[in-house]
């Protein structure tokens, strides 16, 4: 049973299979948003489906509910993300990003807490019908906000075709420097005046995954993001054993790590998107390694004959507020490298590689605390994270190219040919 419960996540990590799916039919910021409600809805329905099975006689049975309910899920964070690409500036993206990530931070101090409660009272199908009320209820802002179509820090205006014909392509349009000029033939209204940059991309598909890691610069970024949490990861995934093996019972382990970590972890995030926005991407990164190499030090330090209650509790907090400002760090510089029309694809493949990574990471770390000891994995850990902290200047570019865009499929005339025939043939026939 414990083997089935992990099949569950399986959607979270190879959700980039289907993100060009969904950047191909999100072709705007209005369907961004339906392809979020349709998930978080199907996701709603599910939930409230298992609560009338019984745990005990339709175990296998709930876990493949869970399955689809977890893809349902992975498929409205892909879909989210493009959003918020979408609609925040560059400017802006730190900030939308520490608010999600704080949002995450209280989302787990909730499952941990709040919903133990609800469940003590109310049992299975109270705790149910409560989770399925959370996540529609969460739906209410997004049905709120007013946005635009969407931000493009390189253009004011997007081209707009008319003719249902065009819808297709509608969403993959843009300008790129240097591009050789495509011409229209079907003689179409545009709202944009002629641009001598003006070039017609092709709708996203699976061959965008293998193009994403074909970008020149994308080796460097990809390391970055492998190993930027690898300092800390192995401690994090460790710290709940490691605070058995002090003495510390279910209770107190839920108070130090349950509710001040992440408490702490939401606050830090917090204050890591105003650092982001305030002296820039580059410098938090230094500042955040530096602070992840500092908390390694810190746990060599205190199992070096120092420990006690208090830097315990301080090393630990220290732990979560590193993982929380490193987090808001990562989302943000992944939002900055995605192709237009692919930034669901894009920006999924980024945060998978550091899932990856995590799991990864706390498999090796689980092994060399048996070989080691705690502490001889904390010590790696430190010369882990300096390495990172070095490394920075070499892995970390702003843009990967003059032209970030430059591995999109474009639309050649000779398609732009046959389209106009299919409009005619299609014309004919009606």
């Amino acid at each position: 049973m414990i083997g089935l419960l992990q099949l569950i996540k399986l959607p979270w990590i190879f959700k980039f299979l289907w993100a060009p799916l969904v950047d191909r039919y999100g072709n705007s910021v209005s369907n961004y948003k339906r392809w979020i409600f349709s998930s978080e809805i199907l996701y709603a329905i599910i939930i409230l489906s298992i609560g009338f099975f019984d745990l005990k006689f339709d175990f296998q049975l709930i876990i493949v509910l869970m399955l689809i309910a977890f893809t349902a899920s992975a498929t409205q964070d892909i879909a989210t993300d493009a959003f918020a690409i979408r609609v925040l500036k560059r400017k802006e993206r730190s900030l939308g990003n520490s608010m999600q990530s704080a949002g995450s931070f209280l989302g787990t101090m909730a499952g941990s807490g709040l919903l133990l409660i609800i469940y003590h009272y109310f049992g299975w199908n109270g705790l149910i019908l409560c989770l399925a009320g959370f996540v529609l209820i969460a739906l209410i802002p997004l049905y709120l906000y007013k946005h635009k179509e969407s931000v493009d820090d390189d253009t004011e205006e997007d081209i707009t075709f008319h003719g249902h014909w065009f819808h297709r392509r509608k969403h993959v349009k843009n300008t790129v420097e240097n591009a050789k000029p495509m011409k229209c033939t079907h003689g179409h209204h545009k709202t944009m005046h002629e641009s001598e940059h003006e070039v017609f991309f092709k709708p996203a598909s699976l061959k965008d995954i293998g193009l994403f890691f074909k970008q020149k610069g994308i080796t460097r970024r990809v390391i970055l993001l492998f190993f930027f949490y690898s300092g800390i990861i192995g401690i994090l995934s460790l710290v709940k054993p490691f605070l058995v093996d002090q003495g510390f019972n279910i209770k107190q382990i839920g108070i130090i790590s349950g509710i001040c970590g992440t408490a702490s972890g939401a606050v830090s995030a917090v204050f890591a998107g105003l650092i982001i926005r305030r002296i820039g991407r580059r410098n938090s990164l230094y500042i955040f390694a530096a602070l992840s190499f500092f908390t390694t030090l810190f746990f060599v330090w205190l199992l070096s004959g120092h420990m006690s209650r208090m830097p315990l509790y301080t090393a630990v907090v220290l732990l979560w507020i590193t993982y929380g400002m490193s987090s808001v760090a990562i989302y943000t510089i992944s939002m900055d490298i995605v192709r237009k029309g692919r930034e669901g694809t894009d920006f999924t493949i980024q945060i998978v590689i550091t899932h990856l990574s995590g799991l990864i990471i706390t498999i090796l770390s689980g092994k060399l605390a048996d070989m080691l000891s705690f502490k001889g994995l904390v010590i790696i850990e430190s010369i882990v994270a300096a390495c990172v902290l070095i490394s920075i200047p070499i892995l970390y570019r702003e843009k990967l190219t003059n032209d970030q865009r430059a591995q999109i499929p474009l639309i050649t005339d000779e398609e732009d040919e046959i389209e106009s025939t299919e409009k005619v043939i299609h014309k004919t026939g009606s």
